[in-house]
Parts: C-alpha cells; structure tokens; sequence
C-alpha cells in the first residue's frame, strides 16, 4: 500500500478513536435526518419488512388463486385462496388443506380430468365438476402420478415400486416386478459350467441315478410353475432380473404402459471421504460431530446402466450408451499429457547425478548408432500401442439428467451428461421400430433399441447447469393434421439459452436468437406455442413471451419493470406475476394475455409490504454498464450513491464494492435482491458518505456461455480485472478517492475479498471475508470439478486459483467472519488460513466466530455482531 494511503488510514483510525471517546458505545446510525434506519433495525428478524408471497400457483378453473406466506415470528408458512377481484384472501384452515387445488399434477388428453400426489397419497379431480376423489390414504409414499393412454388406467410409484390402477374397477397391479438379484437361470447355467469342471460332481451324476432324478423333478416343477404364472392372467408378472451388483436410480413406465424404463447405478457409490462439522454449542455439553460432504475428486465416477423394458415379450435391453458422439474422446487428455509429462521431467532431473556417475561404467560407451535404433524401435513400439489403445478407448461414465416419454408412449427422450460436465446429450429412441423389430422371425438377435442422437452439446469448459429443460409437444402442423410428438428443448450451443425442436431425425430448428437467456418453458395444451421467460429487454429484466413451435416471430406478453416470475394460468389466458423493484419486496400482480395487442399494465393483487418499510427512503442503486478492458460485454452493476454530493464535486468520497456470492448468480438485476440485509446496509453506507459497487463479475448468471465460463481453471482472475474496471469507473465517474476502497462479500465474494487483498493491495484499503473458500481443493465436487477439473488432474488450476496460496500478499486490515457449524464451506477453510496467515507473520487481520451458525446466518443477533465488525471496518480505515 503506498504511504500516503497508510497515512489517510492512520488518521482515520485516530479519528475513529477521538470518535469512541465522545460516543457512549459505537453505533452505525445516519444521520439524524432519518434516525431509524440503524444496524439494528437492518439485522433485526426480517418480518418487519414484511412476508412477501411464496409459491404461487392458480385453481384449476384460473379464476382464483393461491399461495404461502410465512407465520409472523414463525419458520412455518400458511397457505392463503385469494380471487382476482380482491373479494376475498381467507388463510386455509389445517382441515381444509386436503380439499384444496394443487399446484402440481397431470392432466388427461382432453384435460378433463387431474391425478396429483399430496402428502404422498393420491388424489383425482374431475375438472368440469370440481369433484375431489382420494385413491389412496397409506403409510406409503405414492408419488409420480400419470394417465396411461387409454385414460382409463393410472399409473403411479409406490415406495420403488410402479403400479397400475384402473379407475373403473379399482384392480391394481404391477407392469413389472424388477429384482436386484441374478436370473435363476444364468445362476444355473454358471453353476453348470462349474460343476462341469469338478470331478466329483461329474462322478455324482454318473454313478447314481437318484442325483439326476432329482434335478430333473425341479427343473420340471420350475418349468411348470413358469408356464402356470405366464398363463394365468391374474398372477403377478414373470420378474426382470436385474443383477445384485446395481441399484435401481430411475424407473419410468411408458403413457401406453408396454414398456419401462430403469436406470442403474453402482449399490456401494464411492462418494469420497466424507469430512466432519464439529457443533461446539450442544445440549450435551460434547462436542458432537455431523456427517459433511467429501471434497473436490475424493470419490469416482458412478456410471448409469440403461435399460428398456418391453413388458409385452418380456425382453430387457441395455441401451448402448457407446455410439452418442464423442462419448469416447477425453476432453482432458492435454491437461493429463501435461501432467505426465512434467512428472517425467521432474523424475528425470532427480536422476540427473546417477546418470552422470553412470559414465564411469565402460557400457555407457557403447555405438551412438546402436542406441539411435533402440530408440527409433522404441518409439515404433510406443506409437504402435498409442494407435491400439486409441481403438480401444472405452465411453466415458455418462449420467442421467431428465428423460421424457412421448404422449403416446411410442418415442422416449434422454438428455444425458458425460461424468466430466464438458458434454450432454439430447437423444431418442423408438420403441415402436424396436418392436417391429422383435416381431420380426428374420431380426437378428440383437433387437435392442436404438439410441437417435439429436443433439451433442460439447463446452470444452463445463455444460450448464441450467438450462436443461426438454419435453414433448402434441403438435398438429396445421388444423386439420394428425397430431404427432415433437421434441423442444434448450440448448447453449450459439453461446446463449435458445429453444429448438426436433421431429425425427431432422436437423433441430431454432425458435429463439439473440444475446439474451430463455427459460422456464410451458407448452401450451394444443402445441401451438411455447411459452416462455427471457431477459431480451435488459440483462436484469424478465419478461413473459411465447413462439409459434412451428417457428415465427415472438411475441411480447408483459412489460413490467423490475425482477418477475410468472404462472401460467390453466387456461392461458392470464398471468400471475411475482413482481419486484430494487427497492420493493415481491408481490402478486395479474394481468390478462392479449398477445396481438399492446401488454395491458398489470393489477396489483397482494400487498404484503409494511408501512413501515415504504417510509423509509431507500438508497435505490441505478443499474449501470460499465465498460470492460477485457471483454466486448460491458459489466451490469448496482450503484449506489449518497444522496448529498450527487454530483461527484467536492472532497473525494470513499467507496465499498460488494462482491455477490454463488459465483454463477445474478444479483445487478432491476428486481428485489436475495441480498437484502446488504441492500439495507448500502443505503446505510451511502447516508455515511460511501459509494458502493455490487458488479456483476465474469462467472455471474444472465449474461451467457461465455461469461459463465471465463474463469475456467482460473478462478479469481477475471472477476478481479472486472472488479479493478468497477474501481476506475467510479474513480472517474462518482468522485472517487482510489486510495480509500473497501471490499467485501461471503461465500464466493469472501474468496474474491481475499482474492482482492492478497493479490491486489494496490486496489484496496481493507476488506472483510464472509464464510469464504480459502482453498478449492476442498470445497465439494460437484461445483468445483465443473470450473477447476479435479486437484489429481488439474493441479495449476487449484493453485492459481485458491487465495491461500497467495496468503503472502496481505498488506492491509482484513476482517473474516465465518459461521463454525458451516457445512457448505467448511470453518476449516479460515482455520487453514490463520494458521497460514500465524506462520508469514502477517498483522492487521483477525476473524470472528459464530459459533452456532451454518454457511446462512439466522440469528439476528449474528447478523448485527458481524456488520457492526464490518462497519467499524470500513469506518477505520476508509475515512
């Protein structure tokens, strides 16, 4: 840090002092302008800002609706019916919650009729009449409900089992009855091929007749036993044979109840070594330890097995996983390469000495020439086994993401993803052609279904996480058209979420372009359109729109600024909005859908906000572009500015950037933020002079492929240049005295503070580190191994990566707050860090515990202990 800004900190701290003496004890008020908005009132149980709508759904004739509201001074929520006129918002009674609409379910073809699951029981509604039926009331749980084609039978899962109901006559029954353990007769077909090598057994059955006599009585009484339960139609199924090596993950009976799908996995997953979360606060009085996650390339990879099903001939078939495109090419063979290579190097110059002493040895002389064509035949072996083992490169574990049977239960849709996250599949197979197949006297034996690839997305980074929603559509080309299945699905592939469907075996056609994301898609009932949310207008602002699947331009449904969600009412004539500002909690508005005309505004139907919330003038952060030096995409970020000095002249202000969490999270939207208690102390922080910054960095939601990927194998980097621009910008723009910024931020903002400190002293004065990973080695795998591969791989990665290693720079104050029963990043990562911090002798840093919570505070009382610490922070040594 340069003198004059260890000088601007010196003096504030004696100022900080003179301060502590004249005030009775340290408090974070405003101005007396507007005494009440306080630290205390900020971290106080949020309920007094008020308890916004959650989980919002429609009746099911879309003329009333409703939703949850947590109990004032409760963890429990109350679920509320309200109409659309305001007549009426009555909280449903305990009793009455089993009469009432529910949210989720399955409508028949003619939508005449819903089968839901609620509390594990099932439940069918008739919908013209509103009449509720209850099929089931077990200990069991029954889930999964859906009308099998002939809309006369249900299907539903019962513990891991599937049954079939019908609703005439109440008969229920399995399709299938799947079995982890050996077929009987491959047992007996092994053990034949056993006994046939022992001597002793052979002798058995030549010397006495009563040993052959007795196996032929079994078998004859097994085959009879076969023959009376495939004859006799009301005997359960003949079982599938499964194997006792797997676990059943998935099964799935297809609409016309013919065929099923099963997906296995490994009975003993290895998981990796799980970690342990010591609780120190107990009702015991012990420490008492909790079970935690393994960390990052711990465990291995659990490979699914698919197989289908035909419950008609009672044939299983493994899908062959091995033809999907690229499923054999190991994106990582550089990184491996690399790594061997350097690991031969090291060896070899560990061995530099021997190799010397070695030219005393009277064979170290030998003809050059010999040893030139020793190692052109060594090489033509190598190259030779390099070709052979290429040939012989076996499919990359793969995973199930989502699969989809068509309506008419002839086509089924997978979306699969290579156990390495670099690539997904969007593939189909026809059942229908399969049993024609099998029908056939001239087939040949192998009859399995075939897998139809529709699309292959490959990131040489990772794939999504998001955007990975597929589905059937019952879609008639035109009005007078047979209806048939058409598959939607969302896809990265031009850099950016868009929507394509695909028929057959065509190439997919894309419904959606542009630089903007697309999701949470609902079909309408017809297929004509697909409905859907997309950030088109700004980065930070979703609007409703809808597509002709057929292709054609999109329509506009809503234009509401700020952050929304929507629900499609049943009928699809209206919409129910969970609107919010960046200074206005989420609430339910309604607005009809006129798609040829101009969006109506919407009607606010909750209001849920306390007046005493409203009263207060919230410091409102204008959503800004700030251009990048690194990238052709500006960086969207909040900006909050004091209300006084607004027009950057006078003194130098200092300023505080925030720094979100979730790395792959969106927060400079136009909406409510989940940060809130943050949203509170920024205008706190303005009313005391601060600018503050809350940027969405590369790696943040919204922006596409490309942003979210920049810090592949090196985390912290990009975030860090986009944050040093954020810093000119406000330098140059809001008045802005460079040498007076703080940072801070948890989770991921808490890595990126550290981050920011150590290997940037130069950008900031102090900085505070929330419950921060300090070392990506030991975070969990799934997160980590999509951005950093895994430590055994990749180790540059984690070391360029992780602020530990950079502990050494740390120049300036540094606070860290972590939770010790933290099971998401564990306390371990600041322990590590102090101990790293002890041994460079580093000053000016300190951390504060709390003991009783996790990686989210809960307790007011937390909250307020760890920003009065960040405040005093920021107060010491930016004024």
């Amino acid at each position: 840090m340069n003198m004059n800004r260890r000088r601007l900190c010196a003096l504030a701290g004696l100022a900080w002092s003179a301060a502590a003496l004249i005030l009775p004890a340290f408090a974070a008020d405003p101005p007396a302008a507007d005494p009440e908005v306080t630290l205390e009132l900020i971290m106080s149980d949020p309920d007094w800002i008020g308890r916004a709508p959650t989980r919002v759904y429609w009746a099911d004739d879309s003329q009333s609706f409703y939703y949850s509201q947590k109990r004032e001074g409760e963890q429990t929520s109350d679920l509320h019916h309200a109409d659309l006129t305001g007549a009426f918002d009555v909280l449903v009674e305990d009793k009455d919650r089993g009469a009432v609409d529910s949210a989720s379910g399955q409508y028949n073809a003619d939508r005449t009729k819903k089968i839901f699951s609620r509390n594990d029981d099932l439940f069918l509604k008739d919908i013209s009449t509103g009449k509720l039926h209850q099929l089931t009331r077990t200990a069991a749980s029954e889930r999964r409900p859906l009308f099998l084609v002939d809309d006369a039978n249900i299907a539903y899962q019962r513990g891991g089992a599937i049954i079939v109901r019908n609703l005439t006559t109440g008969l229920e029954y399995q399709p299938a009855d799947l079995r982890l353990e050996q077929d009987p007769a491959k047992a007996k077909e092994k053990k034949q091929k056993k006994d046939d090598k022992n001597y002793l057994v052979k002798q058995q059955y030549r010397l006495f007749d009563v040993i052959r006599e007795q196996e032929e009585r079994r078998d004859a009484a097994q085959d009879r036993a076969r023959a009376r339960r495939a004859a006799d139609p009301t005997r359960a199924p003949t079982p599938f044979y499964l194997g006792s090596k797997d676990r059943i993950t998935t099964s799935s009976l297809s609409p016309s109840g013919d065929w099923m799908l099963v997906a296995l996995s490994r009975s003993k997953p290895d998981r990796g070594k799980a970690d342990s979360v010591p609780h120190w606060v107990t009702q015991s009085g012990y420490i008492e330890p909790q079970r935690a996650r393994s960390k990052v390339g711990t465990g291995s990879d659990d490979p699914v097995r698919l197989l289908l099903l035909d419950l008609t001939n009672h044939k299983q078939h493994k899908l062959d996983l091995s033809i999907l495109p690229g499923i054999a090419d190991d994106p990582l063979a550089d990184l491996k390469a690399a790594k061997d290579k350097a690991n031969k190097n090291n060896t070899d110059d560990d061995s530099t000495s021997a190799d010397q002493d070695d030219t005393t040895n009277p064979d170290a002389s030998a003809d050059t020439d010999s040893d030139e064509i020793d190692a052109d035949a060594k090489n033509d072996t190598q190259n030779k086994a390099d070709t052979k083992k290429k040939k012989k490169a076996k499919p990359r574990p793969i995973s199930l993401v989502n699969y989809e049977w068509s309506n008419d239960g002839k086509r089924l849709a997978l979306m699969l993803r290579s156990a390495d996250n670099k690539d997904r599949w969007v593939a189909t197979v026809n059942v229908v052609e399969n049993a024609a197949a099998a029908d056939d006297a001239h087939a040949a034996d192998d009859d399995a279904p075939a897998l139809r690839t529709i699309e292959h997305l490959h990131d040489d980074a990772w794939i999504n996480w998001r955007f990975n929603n597929f589905g059937w559509l019952h879609h008639r080309a035109a009005p007078h058209d047979v209806p048939h299945d058409v598959l939607w699905f969302l896809s990265e592939r031009d850099g950016y979420s868009h929507l394509y469907t695909a028929d057959d075996d065509t190439e997919p056609t894309q419904l959606t372009t542009g630089a903007y994301e697309v999701s949470n898609v609902v079909p309408s009932p017809d297929g004509q359109y697909l409905y859907f949310t997309a950030n088109k207008p700004h980065p930070g602002q979703h609007e409703l729109y809808r597509v002709p699947t057929v292709g054609g331009d999109l329509q506009q449904l809503t234009i509401i600024t700020g952050d929304n969600s929507f629900t499609l009412s049943p009928d699809q004539t209206k919409v129910l909005i969970r609107h919010s500002e960046t200074t206005i909690p989420p609430d339910i508005y309604i607005q009809p859908l006129a798609p040829n005309t101009d969006p109506p505004a919407p009607r606010q139907l909750t209001h849920t906000v306390s007046d005493k919330f409203k009263s207060i003038h919230w410091t409102k952060p204008d959503i800004v572009a700030i251009p990048s030096t690194h990238t052709n995409q500006p960086i969207y970020s909040r900006l909050y500015t004091p209300a006084e000095n607004s027009d950057s002249t006078g003194d130098p202000r200092p300023a505080i950037l925030f720094v979100h969490g979730a790395g792959y999270l969106q927060n400079s939207h136009k909406g409510w933020s989940g940060y809130f208690h943050e949203f509170m102390f920024h205008t706190l922080l303005t009313r005391l002079g601060y600018v503050v910054l809350d940027m969405d960095y590369r790696a943040s939601a919204g922006y596409g492929r490309d942003w979210r990927t920049a810090i592949y194998r090196n985390m912290g980097t990009p975030e860090l240049q986009d944050l040093e621009d954020g810093i000119n910008y406000i330098v140059a723009n809001q008045n802005v005295d460079p040498n007076r910024v703080g940072i801070y931020g948890g989770s991921y903002g808490g890595f990126m503070t550290l981050m920011g400190l150590f290997q940037r002293p130069d950008l900031f004065a102090c900085g505070a580190a929330l419950r921060p990973v300090t070392d990506w080695a030991h975070y969990n795998h799934g997160y980590t191994s999509n951005i950093l591969n895994i430590p055994k791989i990749d180790p540059d990665a984690y070391a360029n990566s992780s602020p530990i290693e950079f502990a050494a720079g740390l120049e300036d104050p540094l606070l860290i707050c972590h939770g010790m029963v933290d099971d998401n990043v564990f306390f371990e990562d600041t322990v590590r860090l102090a101990q790293r911090l002890i041994e460079l002798e580093k000053q000016n840093w300190e951390i504060a515990l709390f003991p009783v919570e996790r990686h989210g505070f809960t307790r007011p009382s937390s909250w307020l202990n760890e920003y009065r610490r960040i405040l005093k922070l920021f107060e010491t040594n930016l004024k």
